[in-house]
């Protein structure tokens, strides 16, 4: 089984179009979606963790291609610099999947890479800037 996490960019045509639905049905790959901005008649953005055989995965990511969505590789690691974090916990209320949280009754922010979508809200959430994203790689081949 193949597994990557992938950032999809979605044109304004394509958004009432069931294209990741499809992925499931006619690709036999099975997704889960880690963060979501998709608005009616605008571009959205979706971030997935796309899982399949490779042959299915590179298929599904042409027929995404083909119907004009970018697909990009998450490419980057979401990192805390420890050093400059205040624990104020502004990053906490933006996770959606709760890498970020506060460990009671020490107040402290505790991040958890692993449940780390790398949606980037945190980013712009973090007051002293001590979310920072550390690239790894650019656009996705395959």
């Amino acid at each position: 089984m193949y597994s990557k996490m992938i950032i999809l960019h979605f044109p304004r045509q394509a958004l009432e179009k069931p294209l990741v639905c499809n992925l499931a049905r006619d690709f036999d790959l099975t997704f889960t979606i880690l963060n979501a901005t998709i608005n009616p008649k605008k571009e959205g953005m979706m971030v997935l963790e796309l899982s399949g055989t490779p042959q299915h995965f590179k298929a599904g990511v042409q027929y995404l291609k083909d119907h004009g969505v970018e697909v990009e590789s998450v490419g980057g690691q979401i990192r805390r610099v420890t050093e400059i974090c205040t624990h104020c916990g502004s990053c906490t209320a933006v996770c959606p999947t709760g890498a970020l949280s506060v460990k009671t009754p020490e107040m402290e922010v505790v991040f958890d890479q692993d449940k780390c979508s790398v949606c980037k809200l945190c980013i712009t959430a973090c007051p002293p800037r001590a979310m920072v994203l550390r690239p790894t790689n650019g656009s996705f081949k395959g």
